[in-house]
């Protein structure tokens, strides 16, 4: 990152934040980074990915697991807002959540013949677009690139605790309009709304609610998106009427009927995955559109997000 690229994105993202991002990339980059929560408190003792190979390959899982990872769901949420400005009513928002897009590279081939398909106006991503947290960035940004070409409305996205400040330039590039504790206006018909999009709350705490709220005036009609749904209490209090998150994965390897061993967060249960409404807050946690660390999934799909705004009467 040049000096003049670092003053920029300082400027954007509030320069202790950044700070805080690029202190914590420095463990990513050395192996010392500990992610997990509940069961996978220990990930630093036991070797998550090779263990969780090791169990499915014997069993004989692997292979169902896998088919699981492809098999990818179009899921529609259709929201009630009070607030909602006429002009916005039926906007179709397209989330894509946790692509983790090196982790298996027949994720692309499964995913743009489904979005060649959809019907949205805008689409946001809700962080994570890579799965190694070292080494090359290139398996991500090559395979990022080929479904950001089937795209086809304007995007906007986050970052998630697996993605680094490094790669901003090359994301935007692709099309996509990353907000860092930003926000933006959307205008529709003379009315208007607002999207706000924070860092990553889980590991580099590096978000900034309050920095992304103050140019956004008070009556406004705010959406608001955040990598973990552990920002929910604050959010709410800042006055947003919606957020959308993933990072949970929804549990990604769950037991019968969808019961999640972690949610690796701190929200409740019922935030892990879909929707959810806290006090005025409503939102959505998707359980990913990939997977991390391994690519396997069972009894929990991963999904692409139709959320379809509706003006409440």
């Amino acid at each position: 990152m040049t000096q003049a690229q670092r003053q920029a994105l300082a400027k954007r993202m509030g320069e202790e934040n950044l700070k805080k991002r690029l202190k914590r990339q420095q463990l990513h980059e050395a192996g010392e980074a500990w992610q997990g929560r509940g069961l996978f408190r220990f990930e630093h003792l036991i070797p998550t990915r090779a263990t969780i190979l090791a169990l499915t390959k014997v069993t004989g899982l692997y292979a169902r697991g896998h088919r699981n990872y492809l098999d990818i769901q179009v899921v529609e949420n259709e929201i009630h807002l009070a607030e909602l400005p006429k002009a916005f009513d039926g906007m179709r928002i397209l989330q894509i959540a946790d692509l983790h897009t090196d982790l298996d590279p027949a994720l692309p081939d499964a995913l743009i013949p489904l979005i060649q398909e959809l019907n949205y106006d805008i689409c946001i991503n809700t962080g994570d677009f890579r799965n190694r947290t070292k080494d090359s960035h290139s398996a991500s940004m090559e395979a990022t690139a080929r479904i950001y070409d089937h795209i086809h409305s304007p995007c906007y996205g986050i970052f998630g605790n697996h993605d680094f400040a490094e790669k901003i330039e090359d994301l935007e590039n692709m099309g996509i309009q990353l907000l860092l504790n930003e926000s933006i206006p959307i205008s529709k018909n003379s009315e208007q709304i607002w999207l706000s999009g924070i860092d990553d709350p889980h590991f580099y705490q590096s978000h900034d609610i309050k920095r992304a709220r103050q140019s956004i005036p008070n009556d406004a009609f705010a959406i608001m998106l955040s990598h973990s749904p552990d920002t929910y209490p604050e959010v709410e209090a800042a006055g947003y009427q919606f957020m959308l998150s993933g990072h949970t994965h929804g549990g990604q390897i769950c037991l019968p009927g969808g019961h999640a061993l972690s949610g690796h967060v701190k929200a409740p249960r019922q935030m892990w995955r879909g929707a959810w409404q806290y006090k005025t807050l409503k939102g959505y946690t998707s359980p990913g559109t990939g997977s991390g660390t391994v690519p396997l999934r069972y009894n929990c799909p991963p999904e692409l997000t139709i959320h379809i705004l509706r003006k409440m009467m």
